[in-house]
């Protein structure tokens, strides 16, 4: 692990498969940053598991009878604890406090599988349905900076597919998350280029 990369972590809550070839990539030295933590919500997360696998620290800290805010002041305290420089957020499925996102203002990276502001505020496979039902001709994802408005922060990356006849909402699913995972590739490729480091 290279001490001169800026250091991020990994917030999820599920399976973690865009953090495969993030990972994959970092082992290849292609990164200008450095994994240094996959946290969890949820202790069954796949996404830890990834993470063990890699050789990076992982943490599960439990929700159950939390405040928002008081759960996320001790998040961000193991993330400071850590020098941490910035966070990605992959599948994290819960709304971070307005205190967390002031705390980490333009350092706080998530991404949305759709077209941005389309689609904002929905989740997962409910948003390929939409896509399908509204006979959208495309559709993509976008990598956002996190701010205190849901999906609302401005976007950083988008990339974009053709919706084809023959789709259903788990195939259209499939080549969304391709272009999330290269998207924030692009990102961690020239962290500097997008965050505030």
């Amino acid at each position: 692990m290279n001490n001169n990369l800026p250091r991020f972590a990994i917030m999820g809550s599920t399976r973690g498969s865009s953090l495969v070839p993030i990972l994959a990539a970092w082992k290849q030295g292609r990164l200008q940053c450095s994994p240094e933590l996959v946290f969890s919500n949820r202790k069954s997360a796949g996404i830890l598991d990834k993470g063990r696998d890699a050789g990076i620290e992982t943490l599960w800290l439990p929700v159950q009878g939390r405040d928002r805010e008081d759960y996320d002041r001790e998040v961000s305290a193991q993330m400071e604890e850590r020098s941490m420089d910035f966070i990605l957020l992959i599948g994290y499925m819960r709304i971070l406090s307005p205190w967390f996102v002031q705390q980490w203002q333009g350092r706080v990276v998530n991404v949305h599988p759709s077209l941005l502001p389309k689609y904002a505020g929905m989740m997962d496979i409910q948003i390929h349905e939409a896509v399908l039902s509204a006979g959208d001709a495309e559709t993509g994802c976008s990598v956002h900076l996190v701010n205190e408005e849901v999906d609302g922060g401005p976007v950083l990356i988008q990339k974009r597919c053709a919706v084809d006849k023959s789709d259903t909402p788990e195939l259209l699913k499939q080549r969304v998350q391709a272009l999330e995972a290269a998207s924030f590739l692009e990102l961690l490729v020239s962290p500097g280029h997008y965050l505030k480091l």
